[in-house]
């Protein structure tokens, strides 16, 4: 948790490596991932770089590898899964042996390929005839070709007329379905209706060689009269893609065709299955190892796409890169190097040297499986500028928190905490599950914050005593009924006075008895109204007081009197001092008292109160009650809200005032004698290098002023200072939505209850027995869908909101831009995504 106080420090180094051990180096750093390069040829194209063959030479073994595996998910077959025992990238002996091994297993599969639709042709034109021959069999049987020749064969390339004038020549095929009404029609156009056709439609679909996709076919015989007439009908079949085969006009003939064959198409079928055997067992040998392999080539292609970051010296003996660095991870990086010297034997090692810089560093903050959550909400927002608070370690608490102040239901928070707990509890599981989409990957992403938003709904849920709109009587009531029973049962609107009908205090959150009470919603909405109004004070407290840990930490100790002092005493002693008398007013006034001004009736209203003080308007006094709260209120309350505008001046003028003086004195100093030095000078104005990346140098990149003319800084602390005044106001007011979402949250609730399950626990018998089955279920169906789902996702964006635009705009920048450091985990990740 430490780590996520701030962003880490960082470093930027430069790296001195021997080309025969850059490979083995960067492959190192590929395995720790924390080290960002920079590129140092960013005006050298990308195809003139060093290794710029290197990474065709690994896009070429990605293309065989994405070939080999759509045949091997074609045939059905399932890759293993390596998550346990991910390889390392490859030597470079080992990159030989594997483009010789993909280079044979992809010919061969080229190979496999070509032949199966060859032979899958060959099968596809020997069942085309074989339909032919069978289907054919009642044509010829007809009274119209009676009066052809036993002898004579209709071939589609020979008729009978060339022999016999005046007889009758015939062709058979096989034409697309889809295609038969037109070809039929174009016959009889060009033969003016002299030719006669006759077809069948095949039963089973036939296969394409090629796709494997059905193909629907008809069986079809043209007889015809004339030389001229065949060669047309032969271009009309080229044109509609149709197939012709040879068909003897004899019975005899036509049998002994059709076994012939069938006997070709079981030789047939017998090879395409040994192929088919063949092929498997190449496929399911490669299957084993292709998850591995394409695994080591992006490992490769991403070391030589980093070495392309790397620069080249004078001599051509040496690797010069420059990376970011997190601190704490410099032994990591210099032992890296090391091994990847001493994996290829190099007798020069490699180092790594700290170089000084005034650039902005990377922001990197150092995250876990719980945290990771919670950091993303913020990095969703803007990247922290460097080395400023990090709310994320705040928002841990704080978000869950505010989140179950609009969800407050236990028993809804109970089927949260569920949900978030299966994902925890099985989450080594869960996280290999591939293609789960998008909203699954939100949903176990964000596991732990479910997990901690169910939790926290079942806290305020006991404190609003709120399960599915029921109340639990666990302590018992302090309230009784000083009345007798005739009396309670005769007056349906019976007052319970608190003096006279309350018993001590209820132990914890709120008495089972106001679920009963008529007025049940004027007493939540006023308890529910004055704590979000108290958590929102609070909440914006607290970023504002945080700001102070920035100013401290960058060294810019006049921001606290010039910002922080005036924003702290305008909040507190306007909303702050509103929050202090809702307790003053519940500390006050008792109905256990005989004296008339501190009884309840006579307790002001804190908002009315509020703005009398905004005024400066007497409030209105009532017969038997003070006028005010407590001794001396005007003169408090006048005081608190004439500091309150003094602060608008301060934040308006001392800052750009401030920033006059000392540029006033540095120009001073300048012409005293002091030209040559550097030492005055503000960071942004730094004409040299600075020593090392510090936090104060970072923090002036975000914060400094030294470049912008007055009249900026002035607009621009005009702008600040509306801003913060106005967003104080509507800031406030903006934490209302706590209250009004738990509210909606728990009528809906109760509303879900009354209409829905409450009429299936009336009756009695069988038949209420089905019908409370059936009501159970769509209550249970209602509660999921609305009040959870709808509801939660409701209440997540609120208090998303809140902290986004209330509490970060206090203290947080978000002017950063986030470390990406070179890690081969974050590739494959990345890669498996998309």
């Amino acid at each position: 948790m430490g780590d996520m106080f701030r962003s880490e420090a960082m470093a930027l180094c430069q790296m001195f490596i021997q080309p025969e051990a850059a490979y083995s180096s960067v492959s190192e750093l590929g395995e720790t991932g924390c080290v960002q390069f920079r590129d140092l040829n960013s005006s050298v194209n990308a195809f003139q770089r060093k290794f710029v063959n290197e990474v065709r030479r690994c896009d070429e073994l990605e293309r065989k590898i994405r070939y080999i595996e759509t045949e091997i998910k074609r045939d059905g077959i399932v890759l293993p899964d390596i998550q346990d025992d991910i390889p390392r990238a490859p030597n470079p002996r080992e990159i030989i042996d594997l483009e010789a091994h993909l280079e044979k297993t992809e010919t061969e599969m080229l190979e496999l390929a070509q032949n199966e639709v060859n032979m899958k042709s060959n099968y596809l034109e020997l069942t085309e005839l074989r339909k032919v021959l069978e289907n054919t069999q009642g044509f010829f049987s007809d009274q119209e070709v009676l009066n052809l020749d036993s002898s004579n064969r209709g071939t589609g390339i020979e008729d009978a007329s060339a022999q016999h004038r005046g007889r009758l020549g015939f062709v058979a095929g096989v034409i697309n379905r889809e295609r038969v009404f037109a070809f039929e029609r174009m016959l009889w156009r060009i033969s003016r209706g002299n030719v006669f056709l006759k077809r069948s439609d095949l039963d089973e679909p036939l296969k394409d060689p090629a796709t494997g996709h059905p193909i629907y076919k008809t069986v079809f015989v043209a007889f015809f009269q004339g030389e001229q007439l065949k060669n047309r009908i032969k271009k009309v079949c080229t044109g509609f893609h149709a197939s012709l085969y040879p068909c003897p006009s004899s019975h005899n003939e036509r049998d002994e065709m059709v076994k012939n064959v069938r006997t070709r198409l079981e030789d047939l079928k017998l090879v395409l299955s040994q192929t088919e055997d063949h092929r498997s067992r190449v496929l399911n040998t490669v299957a084993k190892n292709l998850p591995s392999w394409s695994i080591m080539v992006k490992k490769m292609k991403a070391i030589y796409h980093t070495l392309n970051l790397f620069n080249m010296d004078v001599t051509k003996k040496c690797l010069i890169g420059e990376c970011w660095v997190p601190t704490k991870d410099l032994p990591i990086v210099q032992k890296a190097l090391s091994d990847g010297s001493a994996a290829v034997g190099s007798t020069i090692p490699s180092f790594l040297n700290v170089i000084d810089t005034n650039e902005m560093p990377p922001t990197f903050n150092r995250t876990n499986k719980f945290t990771r959550g919670f950091q993303n909400l913020i990095d969703a927002y803007g990247v922290a500028s460097y080395r400023e608070v990090n709310p994320a370690l705040y928002t841990c608490i704080t978000f869950p928190f505010l989140f179950a102040v609009m969800f407050g239901d236990l028993g809804h928070g109970l089927i949260l905490v569920l949900f978030g707990a299966w994902m925890v509890i099985w989450e080594r599981k869960l996280s290999r599950v591939r293609n789960g989409g998008e909203i699954w990957n939100i949903f176990f992403g964000g596991r732990y914050i479910i997990l901690l938003m169910g939790l926290f709904s079942c806290y305020t849920g006991f404190i609003y005593n709120d399960v599915f709109s029921k109340s639990m009587n666990i302590f018992g009531s302090t309230w009784f009924a000083p009345y007798n029973e005739s009396t309670v049962l005769s007056n349906k609107h019976l007052q319970l006075p608190p003096r006279y009908s309350v018993n001590g205090v209820y132990p914890i959150g709120l008495d089972p008895v106001w679920q009963l009470a008529q007025n049940k919603i004027i007493f939540l909405n006023t308890y529910k109204m004055k704590l979000s109004i108290i958590t929102g004070v609070l909440h914006m407290v607290f970023g504002v007081c945080m700001s102070v840990v920035n100013y401290t930490h960058f060294k810019r100790y006049s921001s606290i009197f010039l910002e922080f002092l005036p924003q702290i005493l305008f909040l507190l002693l306007l909303f702050g001092y509103m929050v202090f008398m809702m307790f003053f007013k519940w500390i006050r006034y008792t109905a256990n008292t005989d004296y008339q001004p501190d009884t309840p009736g006579c307790a002001p209203s804190v908002l009315i109160m509020f703005i009398n003080m905004m005024l400066f308007k007497k409030p209105t006094e009532l017969q038997g009650c003070d006028l005010h709260m407590y001794a001396s209120q005007p003169e408090v309350e006048r005081a608190f809200v004439m500091i309150a505008l003094v602060c608008i001046p301060w934040m308006l003028l001392g800052k750009p005032l401030y920033i006059q003086m000392t540029r006033k004195n540095k120009h001073h100093a300048n012409h005293n004698g002091q030209l040559t030095g550097n030492m005055e000078l503000g960071d942004a104005e730094t004409e040299t290098p600075l020593p090392l990346v510090s936090d104060e140098s970072a923090g002036a990149g975000a914060h400094g002023h030294e470049d912008e003319p007055m009249s900026e800084i002035f607009i621009h602390q005009c702008i600040h200072t509306i801003e913060y005044v106005l967003s104080t106001i509507s800031h406030t007011a903006s934490y209302l939505r706590l209250w009004a979402l738990s509210l909606a949250h728990a009528q809906l609730s109760e509303v879900l209850w009354q209409m829905v399950l409450s009429k299936g626990l009336g009756g009695s018998g069988p038949v209420a027995i089905i019908s409370l089955f059936i009501i159970f279920g769509a209550w249970a169906l209602f509660t999921l869908a609305i009040l959870v789902m709808m509801e939660g996702l409701s209440a997540f964006l609120h208090t998303l909101r809140l902290h986004w635009v209330e509490f970060m705009s206090k203290v947080y920048e978000g002017l950063g831009y986030a470390f990406q450091p070179f890690s081969f985990k974050t590739i494959l990740d990345g890669e498996e995504e998309d």
